[in-house]
């Protein structure tokens, strides 16, 4: 059975830092590519970053630049993502997914956790 699940969302205050993690059960990660995508409410869904099946090659929304690091560990079947300097604008729920590249559409999706940024 194939179960991606998220965790570490929370409530911080703008400036502050999360930590996301996604546990990966049912396939070998390290066969994909892994991206954390995100939704705000009234907004659409948009990729937030992605990291290629060996972890070589990155790629973030202009929005999170400098500020999130997505990171995996194949080994583990885990991913994750480090938010710093969050901003009121980063609050949404966090999805992380996996699929063939950054450039398909991801086939594996988790349920999320919400990250809420307020001061």
């Amino acid at each position: 059975q194939v179960q991606l699940v998220e965790s570490g969302g929370g409530l911080v205050q703008p400036g502050g830092s999360l930590r996301l993690s996604c546990a990966v059960s049912g396939f070998s990660l390290a066969y994909y590519a892994v991206g954390w995508f995100r939704q705000a409410p009234g907004k659409e869904r948009e990729r937030v970053s992605c990291i290629s099946s060996s972890g070589g090659t990155t790629s973030y929304a202009d929005s999170v630049k400098g500020r999130f690091t997505i990171s995996r560990d194949n080994a583990n079947n885990m991913v994750y993502m480090q938010l710093v300097n969050l901003k009121l604008d980063d609050t949404a729920v966090y999805y992380c997914t996996a699929g063939p590249s950054c450039t398909s559409v991801m086939a594996y999706w988790g349920k999320g956790t919400l990250v809420t940024v307020s001061s």
